[in-house]
Parts: C-alpha cells; structure tokens; sequence
C-alpha cells in the first residue's frame, strides 16, 4: 500500500470518527437537530397534544362538579376525574422535558431519572385510576344489586378510604417497579448513549421480567376487565328487573313519581359507567399488550419506539375523551357546562328578562274625582 493511500485511509478514518462524536457526544446540536424531523418526536408530540387537552377537559369537569354540588355525592367520580387530570398534567410536563435529552449523571442524575423522566409521576395516577375505575364499579353494583347492604355498610367514610387506596396501589406498585428495572446509562452501555434513563427495562432475569409484565397486565387490565363485565351485567339485568315491576305496579302519586325520577337518575349513571368502561378495555388493550410483549417476550422491542407512541396516544385517547363522556352524559355535569358558554348566556338571559317585562302587572290608571 502506498503512502498516498495510507493517508488517504487515515483522513477518511478520522473524519467518521468526528461525524459519529458530534451526533453522540459534545454539546449533542447535532443529534438534537436532527430528532426534530423523526418520527418519534411528532408521535411524541402528538401524545402531549393529547395530555393538554386531557387535562384541561379533566380540570373542567372538575370544576363542573364542584359548582353543580354534586362533588359529596359522587366522590369517586371526582376521585377519577382528578387521577387522570394529574397523569394528563404530569405527562406534558415530563414529555415536554424528555425533548431536550438531557444528560443525568451522578446521584442527581438517578433520582431524577427515578422520580421524573421513568415516567413515574404520569403512570403512577394513571394506574390509580384504572383501581379507581373497578372501585367505581363496585360501588355501583352494590347500590343497584345490594341496595341495603350498601345503605348499610357503604358509608362516606369507606369511600374515603377507597379514593385513598386507588392512589396508594397505583404509587406504589409502579414506584417499586421503577426502583427495581431502571438505571442511569453510562460508557459501558453499548446500545445506549451515556446519561439516558432507561425504565422498565433491566431486569435480573428473563422470569422476572415475564413475572412483573404479566402482573401489569393482570392486574391494571385483565382484573378490572373482568370485573366491569361481571358486575355491569348483574347490573343491567337487576335495573330490567325493577323496570319491570314499576311497570307492574305503576299509579299516578308523588311518590312513585319520587322513585322513578331516582330510577332514572341511577339508570343514567349507570349507562354512563357502562360506556366509559367499554371504553377503557378498548383504549388500554394496544398499551397493555404492547408493555408485556416489550418486557418478556420480545426484547427488540422498547419503550421509545414509535408503536409505543401509538399505543400511548391511543390509551390517553381515553383519558382525553373521558371527560367529554361526562359532560354529554351526566346532567349535572352538563347543566353547569351549558351555563359556561357565553353564547348560551347571552339567548337565555335577554329572553327571561322580556318575558318577566311583559308578566309585570301595569299600575292602575287613577280616576280622578
């Protein structure tokens, strides 16, 4: 080999090694530059377009309840309504942070990595809600099957304690999983660049890690799927039950009127539960496969792919919808959200204040003499 080729070999070397150290290491302009025209950074952007407006129809509907007075009465609601606002929040917030690829180093660098960018403040009041959601449906099986058992026993102390528990598993589980399967990537990390969090992911064993994904899925989809279906289907068919024999026995008098007007009003909720849970078992199914399939069975895959995007975007496509089922379903709800549009105000005030203009009773004329 001759010296002109030799130097030609060791220029072109060396240019391939600056090109590779400026889009992996230094000040990372270059890699920067260029996630912003992949397609991960427009699914990422697309699911944080899905958490503002999951939020902000969460924190509507929120207040909603609040002002219609019907907080007290339907706490478990709010109970949901809150744990997804929170998940909503959080994941704008932890999305939007994750854009920039921040480098973690040291101690700083793990707990940031264990308390934000694993995710950990998203996934933790989202799992919540998932308990929440089966607890709602508890409730509701109790009131409409065991009417005096739940009189009796479900009182708002135990639904109290129930709104605590869905938050403490869903903290709690995914905080001990986090803990246990992420890390802050360094040098020696050959398929990552050095400083990047990585959750969910290191496992001790190919077993532990088909135990834990399997107990996710169990536990967040399978479980609470099979109790929608077990007790909305008591449910239905012990209101078609009591429909009937209002049927039966119906009269004309304040009392039956009473309890139809309650009938109707449970019948309601109850539809709207039954929708929102259909819902879910739809919405979650992409996400839920997805995480088992990435932790025990198919390696290649991770959880900055683009199919993770999507199946994100499709689970908080129900958290964003959810809030909407609300406001069309449940008429308080919607009672408050009509009288917050400055179009509707604006129809019906002019119209109330002609009408009581034209019923005012006129002075009578004096006569005089």
């Amino acid at each position: 080999m001759t010296e002109e080729s030799i130097s030609h070999l060791t220029v072109a070397m060396t240019t391939q090694e600056i090109e590779k150290t400026q889009t992996t290491s230094g000040n990372g302009m270059t890699s920067s530059f260029k996630y912003l025209f992949t397609i991960h950074f427009y699914l990422k952007l697309a699911v944080i377009v899905m958490g503002v407006i999951g939020a902000a129809g969460n924190a509507v509907i929120l207040y909603a309840l609040y002002a219609s007075k019907q907080h007290k009465k339907h706490a478990l609601i709010v109970n949901q309504n809150a744990l997804d606002f929170c998940g909503s929040f959080f994941l704008v917030i932890i999305y939007l942070a994750q854009i920039s690829e921040p480098k973690l180093s040291g101690v700083l660098g793990y707990w940031l990595c264990i308390l934000i960018f694993s995710e950990n403040l998203i996934w933790s009041p989202i799992n919540g809600s998932m308990v929440n959601l089966a607890v709602i449906t508890i409730d509701r099986y109790l009131k409409v099957v065991y009417p005096a058992f739940s009189r009796k026993w479900i009182r708002p102390r135990v639904i109290y304690c129930a709104m605590a528990f869905s938050w403490f598993v869903g903290f709690v589980f995914n905080t001990v999983t986090i803990f246990f399967t992420s890390k802050v990537t360094d040098e020696t990390d050959i398929d990552h660049n050095p400083g990047m969090c990585i959750s969910y992911e290191i496992f001790s064993s190919h077993g532990a890690a088909i135990f834990a994904s399997l107990s996710y899925f169990l536990l967040f989809y399978v479980v609470v799927f099979a109790i929608f279906i077990f007790c909305y289907w008591r449910i239905l068919l012990t209101i078609r039950r009591q429909a009937k024999v209002m049927a039966s026995h119906s009269q004309t008098g304040p009392s039956n009127a009473s309890q139809a007007q309650s009938h109707r009003i449970q019948t309601n909720v109850v539809k709207t539960m039954v929708f929102v849970s259909a819902f879910y078992a739809i919405a979650w199914l992409p996400y839920g496969l997805y995480s088992l399939l990435t932790s025990a069975f198919l390696p290649s895959l991770s959880y900055i792919d683009s199919a993770f995007y999507v199946t994100t975007f499709i689970a908080f496509l129900y958290t964003t919808t959810n809030p909407f089922i609300y406001a069309t379903k449940f008429d308080p709800v919607r009672e408050v959200l009509v009288k917050m549009i400055p179009c509707m105000k604006n129809t019906v005030q002019p119209t109330v204040a002609v009408g009581a203009v034209n019923a005012a009773p006129r002075p009578a004329a004096k006569r005089d003499g």
